[in-house]
């Protein structure tokens, strides 16, 4: 298989996902500004998965730009991590409806968590079919900004019964840290 059709459904289903999105989002009841109030909650935690789902694209985008082989643990790999990011626009709702509340932030959490996991496998597998040597791998390195973030989310998963704006600030710093491109694979691409 060329990458070009994994890179097509995977585009596909990340549509998607943004579509659910945003057609859970609700209207305002009424025609004044202050109708918004209501649905800010939800409209913030669109937002943040809105910039988490964009965050993906983008570097599962440049990820299979590497890419030379492809073989089915790669392609399992990857309905990992889409599995995962379908599952954005459910808790977005859910937490979104219900005003941050601990548990659907600890749910947010959960699937941030679990994509990242899931992120982290589709990477390891994609390195060790096209090598050590391979684009991909000089171009992460040793992963500290994934490994830094999948701790940072298992800190806030808990952390949502204590404190949920703690664990929403988490949650919010980490989309923040991967909004600051990471120039290596493009350069090595370059190359």
């Amino acid at each position: 298989m060329k990458r070009g059709r994994l890179e097509a459904f995977s585009d596909g289903v990340i549509a998607i996902i943004i579509t659910i999105m945003v057609l859970d989002l609700k209207k305002p009841t009424g025609n004044n500004l202050s109708d918004l109030i209501p649905i800010l909650p939800h409209f913030v935690s669109y937002i943040l998965s809105f910039i988490y789902v964009g965050i993906y694209w983008n570097n599962h985008h440049h990820m299979l730009q590497t890419v030379e082989k492809i073989d089915g643990s790669i392609l399992w790999a990857n309905m990992y991590l889409l599995f995962w990011l379908s599952l954005i626009p459910f808790s977005t709702a859910w937490m979104g409806e219900n005003q941050f509340s601990s548990a659907p932030a600890t749910i947010y959490g959960i699937v941030l968590f679990m994509a990242a996991i899931a992120y982290n496998i589709l990477q390891r597998r994609i390195i060790a079919k096209n090598g050590k040597d391979s684009v991909l791998s000089k171009g992460v390195g040793k992963d500290l900004k994934g490994k830094v973030s999948i701790i940072l989310y298992a800190i806030a998963i808990p952390l949502a019964f204590i404190s949920k704006w703690t664990s929403m600030a988490i949650y919010i710093l980490v989309a923040i840290w991967w909004l600051i491109p990471d120039k290596r694979i493009e350069k090595l691409l370059e190359e």
